[in-house]
């Protein structure tokens, strides 16, 4: 960074606290402190693999309370999705741009670390 573009270290704090305040993106899902543990172990899930909250909790390692309190973000962001008709309710990872990149960006950084 150049000096003349550099912030002022309080100014750079305003727009720290501001994107805490209005998270987007990976901030808006890491915010929640077991959502990364979350999505981590569903990367490690076969394709197709279907599963319900408990199983998702028992593979996680998190309880079901906290499997129940994100799973709908999970959805809403294209992370998983609901099987139809089934019941009790089952999820899947879901086939759209957004795991695609969680993907990629997992095997990159596994890969990275070796």
């Amino acid at each position: 960074m150049s000096e003349s573009s550099q912030k002022h270290p309080a100014a750079e704090k305003d727009t720290k606290e501001a994107r805490l305040e209005n998270p987007s993106g990976v901030l808006y899902l890491f915010q929640h402190e077991s959502v990364p543990i979350l999505i981590d172990a569903i990367l490690t899930l076969p394709p197709g693999r279907e599963f319900t909250k408990t199983e998702l909790a028992d593979h996680t390692g998190v309880t079901r309370q906290t499997v129940s309190k994100y799973i709908d973000l999970l959805v809403e962001t294209g992370i998983i999705e609901e099987v139809a008709n089934s019941s009790p309710r089952r999820y899947r990872v879901a086939k759209s741009d957004v795991v695609q990149e969680l993907f990629e960006l997992n095997s990159a950084l596994n890969a990275a670390g070796e």
